[in-house]
């Protein structure tokens, strides 16, 4: 990433963290790098590309936050350290998080996300065929779930359950269950009729 534009989407992160989302705009941004609304344009176009900038800057630091993956760590270790890894995310950045969820993956950086889970998910023995719509899923619990929680609309929660990590841990375990589920072959007596009669 070009260091001007590394300069403006971090001061652009750090105003929105401080004052939120509404707060954010291309004047807001330019008075914290020393630059016009104008000047800002041929690093990071107008706003709403300001905005998809913010959401490859926070794909970014998820990847950074997660490292490198020993090639010796278990994947169900590798998964639930990306789970902890967004939640962390989310909790150092409540106002802007919800863009990973509400807004496409544009930036060069914004398939990080779902590129870990494929890998993941691949390394688990999924089927090739399951690995996309696994992604899918899980990328959509961990993003919601995580939003649900710095937005205060996750239904049910409490703050001591959002304090704690207890919960949150207990859901990625049955996500690594799912996921085991899925890899493991079915037998004969647990596939469905149709497809033992296909196979005789």
């Amino acid at each position: 990433m070009d260091d001007k534009r590394r300069q403006i989407l971090d001061q652009a992160l750090a105003l929105v963290d401080e004052r939120g989302l509404a707060a954010m705009s291309m004047r807001a941004v330019a008075e914290r790098v020393g630059l016009t609304s104008m000047a800002l344009y041929p690093y990071v176009g107008g706003k709403d590309a300001l905005l998809d900038g913010l959401v490859d800057l926070l794909h970014l630091e998820l990847g950074t936050n997660v490292g490198e993956n020993p090639a010796d760590l278990d994947w169900r270790h590798r998964l639930c350290a990306l789970g902890r890894a967004v939640r962390s995310l989310a909790r150092a950045h409540p106002s802007a998080f919800p863009l990973l969820l509400n807004r496409s993956a544009a930036g060069p950086s914004a398939s990080w996300l779902a590129a870990a889970l494929q890998g993941i998910l691949a390394d688990a023995g999924v089927p090739a065929s399951e690995v996309p719509r696994q992604a899918r899923l899980i990328c959509a619990f961990l993003l919601g779930y995580t939003t649900g929680e710095v937005t205060g609309g996750l239904p049910g929660s409490s703050p001591e359950m959002i304090e704690g990590a207890a919960e949150f841990d207990a859901d990625l375990e049955d996500l690594v269950g799912m996921v085991e589920n899925s890899a493991a072959p079915r037998t004969s007596a647990e596939q469905p009729d149709d497809v033992r009669r296909a196979g005789g």
